[in-house]
């Protein structure tokens, strides 16, 4: 790297960096900085549903008018350890407390722009880990609704192209291969069939 100037300085930092590409080509790079985050997606293995956000995300709604984003349980590590962000944001966000996480990746979702780096889990769950109503900070507006969904209809969903948030997406093809038994329609397993539970 030759140079670095801040060019914006807020809730995120844009800097501009001055490199040298390896065929000696000097050119300007923008990149963002906000932090890292983790990722969950809470899943049942005896009812094979899955618990996940409904939000309004101001950029989705700028590009597409959209005003709600279905999304995995997220948000930023703050001065701890990826698993206990994503244990805080599952209990704030979904009313649901989490005892195993299972590490799927850290992954780069914007590695052209952002130094973000996100750490993905599947948590396996329990019926009665739901202590609350979930539903983000007051004091932050998040106006989470929690949807419990039944697995076989989010995978139907990504094979559709349906799942929008790449996260969730990650997730959910993350967990039929760990645990395809958990997508089989009657499967010993799998116990029984759940509908999805909206909770506003």
């Amino acid at each position: 790297m030759l140079g670095r100037r801040v060019a914006y300085r807020g809730y995120l930092t844009v800097d501009k960096l001055l490199v040298r590409l390896q065929d000696g080509a000097i050119v300007s790079r923008d990149v963002e900085y906000h932090g890292d985050a983790a990722a969950v997606l809470p899943y049942d293995p005896v009812r094979r549903c899955g618990l996940v956000a409904r939000l309004f995300r101001a950029p989705v709604f700028d590009a597409t008018g959209l005003t709600q984003m279905e999304e995995a349980c997220a948000g930023m590590i703050e001065h701890e350890t990826a698993s206990a962000a994503a244990r805080r944001e599952a209990g704030e966000e979904l009313g649901i407390s989490l005892h195993t996480l299972e590490l799927v990746a850290r992954v780069w979702p914007s590695p052209g722009v952002s130094s973000e780096r996100q750490t993905l889990f599947l948590a396996p769950y329990r019926a009665n880990d739901r202590y609350g109503l979930g539903g983000g900070l007051a004091a932050e507006h998040e106006d989470i609704t929690v949807v419990e969904r039944p697995l076989t209809s989010l995978a139907a969903d990504a094979r559709l192209g349906g799942i929008t948030d790449g996260k969730l997406l990650t997730l959910i093809l993350a967990l039929q291969l760990k645990r395809p038994e958990l997508f089989v329609p009657g499967h010993p397993r799998g116990g029984a069939e759940s509908l999805p539970i909206r909770i506003s």
